[in-house]
């Protein structure tokens, strides 16, 4: 266990960000897995900006990779292009 205040500070806002991270990285991969699942054109392309910006969020946070973000929106893209 930690003995100084400021490392005590430091687990309570690890767990805090954690819990946050998670929740958001959670909800970016179900809205991306529901994208998929689309079979409509013009409510695939509707969906598309919303989770390319969550997906930019996570980058941005380090919560994935920014080449993974890419990635991502790359196949996503290309998805909404076989449409």
């Amino acid at each position: 266990m930690a003995n100084h205040k400021s490392a005590l500070k430091r687990i309570r806002s690890n767990e805090s960000k954690r819990l946050i991270n998670k929740y958001q990285h959670k909800t970016t991969r179900n809205a991306i897995k529901r994208l998929r699942e689309l079979t409509d054109k013009k409510e695939a392309e509707a969906l598309f900006p919303s989770v390319v910006a969550m997906l930019d969020k996570l980058a941005k946070k380090n919560v994935i990779h920014a080449n993974k973000a890419a990635n991502l929106k790359s196949g996503l893209a290309k998805h909404i292009a076989a449409l």
